[in-house]
């Protein structure tokens, strides 16, 4: 019996193909592993970087300070984070992954250091050290996760935003309870998890080529319009946030409420906020940038209020709620500053976290100067009206950027 001529290379094809294809669904697959690495080291990060309000009300007893100080202790925390735009530019001059791996290692650890100081002075250093930890960890991770990642850009960086989401979420209550239960000085045990993955960085985080000294200047005349509008918008928005994290708890003690209860209100804001990470990114991409942003503005504004004046459980509805709408534009800023600086992708990420959140934290330093200790219900329309204003900078930013 006869074979057709052409049944061998169809064989040879098919099979070719099939270990193409199985070629690709392996990197896929290790890729997918590598992104959630990534992920699990930014929970951790953040989760060292941010678990401070949630114990802010001890720690002001501990140090002796008034509830005024709230805002100073927040803003030295994140201040540092402004940071990142420089960062950014020597990551992308040496390339690498050690500032990923270094950065974890340092947020962590100030992170387990935190209940051990007593006093204002040693605090502020502990605090402004947990904030450059975290500057250093974020530009260089965010590049790495963009050169990972082929197409979806929006829905897959906001996979590895929702890990440092979670850390902010949930540090703040683990670490309430272990203040609660243990003493701020058992708080060592927060840095823990982080300090044991650091070595493991090495072998998700891809290494990123240097950017070479003769690459394309970065072009300041024409992105300064765009990037005044990333900031008008970023920075009331980080402000906003930070607001919340700090005052909400504080709230919740002057109503008499409890540690752990006061911080689990911050748990499910953001935690819960994980969902709008997630579908902000999905709808950027379907909806474009410009509906995200504006929509995350007017929302925000919205729910602040029945988070500050509901009572019982419908509290912590509200903040699901709040949650969602808050960080709703997360991935869709991030993109916005690397586009914004194609020459220099690292940079502009780092602006659009980094500086944005250290302009955040310097006018909730501000702020936090005019709360009074048994009246802060004040600041919450000041939060509230913010959120609100940054409409205007979502609808001025250029068409081009808002696909």
């Amino acid at each position: 019996m006869s074979v057709a001529p052409t049944s061998e290379p169809s064989l040879v094809a098919a099979a070719t193909s099939a270990g193409t294809s199985a070629g690709t669904s392996a990197g896929a697959a290790a890729t997918e592993g590598r992104l959630f690495g990534l992920t699990w080291a930014h929970l951790l990060n953040d989760g060292a970087a941010n678990y401070l309000p949630g114990v802010l009300p001890a720690v002001l007893v501990s140090v002796h300070e008034p509830v005024r100080m709230a805002g100073a202790l927040v803003a030295a925390l994140i201040v540092g984070q402004a940071l990142q735009p420089a960062v950014g530019w020597v990551a992308d001059r040496i390339g690498g992954r050690n500032m990923v791996a270094i950065g974890l290692a340092i947020s962590s650890l100030g992170g387990g250091l935190l209940g051990t100081v007593h006093s204002i002075g040693p605090l502020v250093v502990v605090l402004l050290a947990i904030g450059v930890g975290s500057a250093l960890f974020h530009p260089q991770a965010l590049a790495a996760v963009r050169s990972m990642v082929n197409g979806r850009t929006g829905f897959l960086t906001s996979v590895f935003l929702v890990g440092g989401e979670l850390g902010r979420g949930i540090w703040p209550t683990a670490a309430s309870l272990v203040a609660t239960h243990l003493g701020l000085g058992a708080l060592w045990i927060m840095a823990v998890p982080g300090l044991a993955t650091v070595g493991l960085v090495y072998r998700w985080a891809p290494k990123l080529p240097p950017r070479a000294r003769t690459g394309t200047a970065i072009r300041w005349s024409e992105h300064a319009r765009p990037l005044a509008l990333l900031i008008a918008y970023r920075g009331p928005r980080a402000l906003t946030t930070y607001g919340l994290a700090t005052f909400i708890p504080i709230l919740w003690h002057v109503r008499g409420g409890s540690l752990v209860e006061g911080a689990s209100v911050i748990t499910t804001m953001i935690t819960v906020g994980v969902v709008g990470n997630l579908w902000g990114g999905h709808l950027a991409d379907r909806l474009g940038r410009r509906t995200v942003l504006v929509s995350s503005a007017v929302a925000t504004s919205a729910l602040v209020f029945p988070v500050v004046y509901l009572r019982g459980a419908l509290v912590w509805v509200a903040a699901g709620l709040l949650g969602t709408a808050l960080f709703l534009t997360a991935s869709t800023t991030v993109l916005l500053g690397q586009d914004i600086f194609p020459e220099n992708r690292s940079m502009g990420s780092g602006i659009a976290l980094g500086l944005a959140n250290g302009i955040g934290a310097l006018l909730v330093l501000v702020i936090g100067l005019f709360v009074r200790d048994t009246d802060i219900v004040p600041i919450f329309w000041v939060l509230a009206g913010l959120s609100l204003a940054t409409v205007v900078p979502a609808l001025a930013f250029p068409r081009r950027l808002m696909r």
